[in-house]
């Protein structure tokens, strides 16, 4: 039990509560209100839309969250064009970052959301006892206990640190973070803290903007060919070539990006069935020093081995095999201070169908 004669099981249950209904608060995300506005801006670029302007901070439409909004992508050395898509992790258990803690709110942001949570719950006759008094005791932490008038002194030499959610990642993994309420940090500082914002996390999430081009292969013969006759797969040099995604995080608390790169390194060729043999043998041809893969055909070659291929061993009757190609990315990242390292492989492929017909012969 605590001094208020509740115990830490009543406590939680009032937060879960109020999480459930989805208040429209945002400045109290880890322990009366969890913003469902929160959910929806983490982890992207702020919306610029809204040009209605704070009286008591001076600040534009969604510009007054300061939150890991401010966290952009610099995607214009990403993959373009039709056929891209975000790369498989490739052997690896490893996933983007689910939540993080990041600078969030200004003193004066903080202690104005605040306030507003706590007048529209302590105000609301239909809200339960127990809301209310998680409420108040919230905003007591903030206003006269733990910290004092939400550290309106010291505006300028910190902000409020709290959780933000991923919502690419699954439920259960996002709200790990949201345990710890929020917290204050002198700016240009990190929080020795799991889970603190920092680099990698941001090379983490800059992997999941990463797109790369499809991989349909040209084929010799193409789009038919026969039993036993070896069929050329090759990729022009140009089709692939590195790409990369930076993430910043650009508050006054705190300046960090990183930049994730994908460099192609293999083509695995899948012939869609057993009955076939590819070359090499593993399947996997590796890019040329040019950034091309395999070798056209060229008249003349039909007696010798493909450098990347496929060769059919039976028909495919009235149907056809579903070939795949799957380019494998090497990820790298790059980050402020020298930071850097490597993160798992990337694949992304691409299917094509195949017809494979038997030799036809005439005897005389």
């Amino acid at each position: 039990m605590d001094g208020r004669g509740r115990s830490g099981a009543e406590r939680g249950d009032a937060v879960q509560g109020l999480r459930r209904r989805g208040l429209a608060v945002v400045g109290v995300v880890t322990a009366v209100l969890l913003v469902p506005a929160q959910n929806a801006f983490a982890g992207g670029p702020t919306d610029k839309s809204s040009t209605e302007t704070d009286t008591e901070t001076g600040l534009k439409g969604d510009d007054l969250y300061a939150k890991a909004t401010a966290i952009s992508y610099d995607t214009s050395k990403n993959g373009s064009g039709s056929s891209v898509g975000s790369v498989a992790v490739s052997g690896s258990a490893w996933t983007p970052p689910a939540c993080w803690y990041a600078p969030q709110w200004t003193a004066e942001q903080f202690a104005k959301e605040t306030e507003a949570g706590y007048k529209e719950i302590s105000g609301d006759a239909n809200q339960p006892a127990h809301a209310r008094s998680a409420s108040y005791e919230f905003r007591q932490m903030y206003k006269d206990g733990e910290y004092k008038n939400y550290n309106l002194d010291k505006q300028d030499e910190g902000m409020w640190w709290g959780a933000v959610e991923n919502p690419n990642a699954p439920i259960l993994k996002r709200t790990a973070c949201n345990s710890k309420l929020p917290f204050w940090v002198e700016n240009g500082e990190t929080p020795d803290i799991e889970n603190a914002i920092t680099p990698e996390i941001l090379a983490g999430l800059a992997y999941e903007q990463i797109k790369v081009p499809g991989t349909e292969v040209t084929l010799s013969p193409e789009g038919t060919t026969k039993v036993n006759l070896s069929t050329w797969a090759w990729l022009e040099k140009g089709d692939f070539q590195p790409v990369s995604v930076t993430a910043s995080l650009d508050t006054p608390g705190l300046n960090i990006q990183a930049t994730t790169t994908a460099t192609p390194v293999a083509l695995k060729l899948e012939p869609g069935t057993d009955d076939a043999t590819t070359f090499p043998a593993s399947g996997e041809c590796q890019i040329n020093d040019d950034g091309s893969i395999g070798e056209p055909y060229a008249k003349g070659k039909a007696d010798e081995t493909p450098p990347c291929g496929i060769t059919y061993l039976r028909s495919s009757g009235d149907g056809t095999y579903r070939l795949r190609a799957t380019i494998t990315w090497d990820i790298t990242w790059t980050g402020t201070g020298g930071a850097g390292g490597d993160l798992p492989d990337g694949t992304f492929g691409n299917d094509q169908e195949v017809t494979v017909q038997e030799i036809q012969s005439v005897n005389r």
